[in-house]
């Protein structure tokens, strides 16, 4: 119920790629409200760091390994300096390499903004489920 809530919602939005938010919904539901609530958070500062790094380098570079590898490095350093954890570094390189890595048809600003609500939407409904039907 919570995935497909998700996509509504993401569709609601007009967002080009919905199915990422109910994405983002399972990996959230599979856990205790405790563990959601972390994995959330991770989830979240991932998600914002790999689309401001991602949407920096597409706008300036054209992508080829060393700038997917260059912002990689980049964001392992952030994610230091913020003190996240290895799945917000993670989260983060998924999200650098969708922003810089797959063929746009928008500006780079745009595409990380989507990926951002995609991934916000999954966030926000998963918890609100969690928490409303444990």
């Amino acid at each position: 119920m919570a995935a497909v809530v998700s996509l509504l919602v993401a569709r609601l939005f007009r967002l080009p790629e919905a199915y990422r938010a109910p994405i983002t919904t399972l990996v959230i539901t599979q856990s205790s409200l405790g563990a959601a609530l972390t994995v959330s958070w991770q989830r979240f500062v991932g998600t914002a760091i790999g689309a401001v790094v991602g949407a920096i380098l597409a706008s300036h570079f054209q992508p080829n390994v060393l700038v997917f590898g260059t912002g990689v490095l980049v964001l392992g350093l952030l994610c230091a300096i913020v003190r996240s954890d290895q799945s917000a570094y993670r989260f983060s390189g998924v999200t650098l390499s969708i922003v810089l890595l797959v063929a746009r048809t928008g500006p780079a600003w745009q595409i990380a903004f989507h990926r951002c609500a995609e991934v916000y939407i999954g966030i926000g409904v998963a918890l609100i489920l969690t928490v409303m039907w444990p």
